[in-house]
Order: C-alpha cells, then structure tokens, then sequence
C-alpha cells in the first residue's frame, strides 16, 4: 500500500517482493556505515524480523517503508517515521538509501515527502532527525529540507551525533 507519493517515488508499505532488493541494500558496508549498529551483514529472515517487529505501527500511520522508483518499481532504500519518544506528538524519521542512488534527490524528495506526511496525516507537532556528526550529506540534507540542528551528544560508544527538528508551522523547502 503506498503512503506516501512524490514526484518520481512511492514510499509504501514493506513487501514481501520488496525484502530482497532490502537484503542488497542493508549488506553494502557504504549504505549501512552511518546507521546506529553500521551492522552490514543481514540475513532475509533477520530483515522480516526486524520489518515485523517494527511495522506493527502501520495501523497508527508510522513504521519503516520501502521507497520506490515510480517509472522503474526498483527499491532503493528505506524511510521510516518511528515513535522514538513514547510520544505521538513527537517522532522520529529516518532513511537508508542504496549508494548507487546518492545525489540524485531522492533522499530530499524522500525527507520532504515524510515532513509533509507526518504533519498533514499524522497531525505531529515535532519531526526529529538524528545523524553522525560524520554524516554530512544527512546534515546538509536536514538543513535542506528546513530542519534546524538542536542538540549535539556523545553516543555510548563516543560517537559525537547531532540532533535535528522541523515543527509545525515551521517552513519545510519547497517539495521536489
């Protein structure tokens, strides 16, 4: 079921067909190294695990989704808006693209596209990205998309991370 339609993207609901071009994506060392783990050794079943674990929300409108390429139907990567802070109110979003999909826009189109749905569907008053500070095509992608840097922290392991926010009636950048 697609939730989300952009210019060129579907971000829709996890598929089983969707979970193998998932698998490529989640094993590529480039696409995993700024996600919290940057575990990049994944098996089918750990990856519907984790899906089904997570997707319970999809009633409430909220859970990881595959985006997908209108014209071709290919998955590049993932999109996720999650209730990281037991708030709904408050959440949280967050995206893993394939590499070979870098600068072409699809993240921002992906970003504007999740701003825009968590507002106007699931009325939240505050969408939060959080990021490497190494990260910096996510940093530069956050300000893009309107998003202001409000915290920076150490992980547990020492990791300096930022923190970034878009709240209502803040102005997101124009959509793609």
């Amino acid at each position: 079921m697609v939730v989300i339609e952009t210019k060129r993207l579907f971000i829709k609901h996890i598929s089983t067909s969707d979970i193998c071009q998932l698998h490529r994506i989640y094993n590529k060392t480039k696409n995993m190294q700024f996600i919290s783990t940057g575990r990049s050794e994944w098996t089918i079943n750990e990856l519907n695990d984790k899906y089904a674990a997570t997707n319970i929300n999809y009633e409430l409108g909220f859970g990881i989704f595959a985006i997908e390429i209108k014209e071709t139907s290919e998955v590049i990567g993932e999109a996720g808006i999650f209730n990281s802070f037991n708030n709904l109110s408050k959440l949280e979003l967050g995206y893993i693209i394939d590499s070979k999909h870098w600068q072409k826009g699809y993240g921002k189109e992906t970003c504007l596209g999740l701003i825009d749905y968590a507002f106007t569907v699931l009325n939240v008053e505050t969408l939060i990205a959080r990021m490497y500070s190494k990260n910096i095509n996510s940093i530069i992608l956050s300000e893009k998309c309107g998003m202001v840097k409000i915290e920076t922290g150490l992980t547990d392991n020492g990791q300096e991370y930022l923190t970034y926010e878009i709240k209502r009636g803040m102005k997101a950048q124009q959509t793609v």
